[in-house]
C-alpha cells in the first residue's frame, strides 16, 4: 500500500516583492507552502542568491580564499560589480558601503552615494545597498543613497527601529524596497513591519532581515525564529509576517575563526570556509530564506545545485 504523506493546510501566502527594474528585475516570495514542500502547495519564486561586494576594505579584511576570485577588481567597486554580472552571472548584487563605517574610514554619505550611482549605471541586475548596521550612520548614508536610487527599485538595508522613520520615508520617496532588520526576535520583526506599514511603506516594498547567525555561531537560533515567522505567515494568517526574508550569510560566516584558520586537522582552510558558508545557506533555505547574500563562487554554486534539486 502506498504511503500517503501527512499534508499541512495553509491559509496564508508569502507576498511577492520585485527587486530591480527592467528585464533583469527579480521577484522573490510568493510561496503558499513551507520551503520545498511542493507536495503541499505552490512554492512561489525560487530562492535567489545575491553576490556580496564592498566599496572599500575587502582587500584588507576578507580571507585570502574569498579575495582571490575578485583580486583584479576588489579595489574598484564599478569593475567588481560588472564582473559579478558578466563573468559570474549574478542575478542580484549586494553592495556593502564599508567605507562609511564610523569605526573605520567613516567616509561621507555623499561619496558613498556617488559610488552607488556609478555601480547602478554599470549594471542591469537588482542592487541591494547595505550600510554597516550603525543606525545613526546608516540613516545619514542611506538617505543620500536613496536619492540616487530613484526609479531603480533598489533595496535599502538595514532599516531598524531606531531609524525607520527617516529611512522608510526615503524608501517611499525613491520607490526603493525597505529591508526591515531586527535582532532575531519574532515579535520585534512583526513590530517593525507594522511600523513601516503605518508609515506608508507598501507591503510589496518590504523584505525582512531576521538577523543571521553562522554555523556554530547562532544559526540554530536564527533557524528557529525564521521557522516561527514562516509558520505565523502561512498557518496562523498573520499578514504582518508574510514578507520575504533575506539572510546575510557571508557577513557572518567569513568572519568566524574557523573560516580564517590555517590548514590543520580540520582540513584545508579554503574547503572548510566554503563548506561553512554553503551549509549555513542551505540550512536557512529550509527555514524559509528567499534571498541569500553570499561571497564565494564555489559556495554559491553548491547552494544553487541544492535549490535546483529541491525546487
Amino acid at each position: 500500500m502506498a504511503i500517503q504523506p501527512v499534508k499541512e493546510n495553509y491559509s496564508g501566502k508569502i507576498r511577492e516583492v520585485e527587486l530591480g527594474s527592467g528585464p533583469a528585475a527579480v521577484k522573490v516570495g510568493g510561496a503558499a507552502a513551507y520551503p520545498f514542500h511542493g507536495f503541499e502547495g505552490a512554492l512561489g519564486n525560487p530562492p535567489r542568491i545575491a553576490w556580496e561586494m564592498w566599496d572599500a576594505g575587502a582587500d584588507e579584511v576578507w580571507p585570502e580564499a574569498v579575495k582571490a576570485p575578485f583580486a583584479d577588481v576588489i579595489k574598484d567597486p564599478v569593475a567588481w560589480a560588472k564582473k559579478l554580472e558578466t563573468e559570474f552571472k549574478a542575478e542580484i548584487i549586494a553592495l556593502r558601503l564599508q567605507s562609511t563605517d564610523p569605526n573605520g574610514l567613516n567616509g561621507p554619505a555623499e561619496a558613498a552615494a556617488e559610488t552607488v550611482k556609478k555601480v547602478l549605471a554599470a549594471i542591469s541586475v537588482p542592487l541591494i545597498v547595505c550600510g554597516v548596521w550603525n543606525p545613526v550612520k546608516d540613516a545619514e548614508v542611506l538617505k543620500k543613497v536613496a536619492e540616487v536610487c530613484e526609479g531603480k527599485n533598489a533595496v535599502l538595508c538595514p532599516i531598524e527601529d531606531k531609524n525607520y522613520k527617516s529611512l522608510g520615508a526615503a524608501a517611499i520617496a525613491s520607490g526603493s524596497v525597505a529591508t526591515a532588520s531586527t535582532p532575531i526576535d519574532v515579535n520585534l520583526a512583526k513590530q517593525l513591519n507594522t511600523l513601516l506599514g503605518n508609515l506608508g511603506v507598501k507591503e510589496q516594498k518590504i523584505v525582512m532581515d531576521p538577523t543571521t547567525g553562522g554555523l556554530g555561531y547562532g544559526m540554530e537560533y536564527t533557524f528557529s525564529v525564521m521557522e516561527r515567522i514562516r509558520m505565523a505567515a502561512l498557518v496562523q494568517q498573520d499578514d504582518k509576517m508574510q514578507q520575504p526574508m533575506i539572510n546575510f550569510v557571508s557577513f557572518e560566516t567569513w568572519k568566524t575563526k574557523e573560516a580564517r584558520m590555517a590548514d590543520d586537522k580540520m582540513g584545508p582552510a579554503e574547503e572548510r570556509a566554503i563548506a561553512i558558508e554553503a551549509i549555513t545557506a542551505v540550512a536557512l533555505l529550509t527555514a524559509g530564506s528567499d534571498i541569500l547574500v553570499m561571497r564565494h563562487p564555489r559556495a554559491i554554486a553548491k547552494v544553487k545545485e541544492v535549490i535546483a534539486e529541491l525546487s
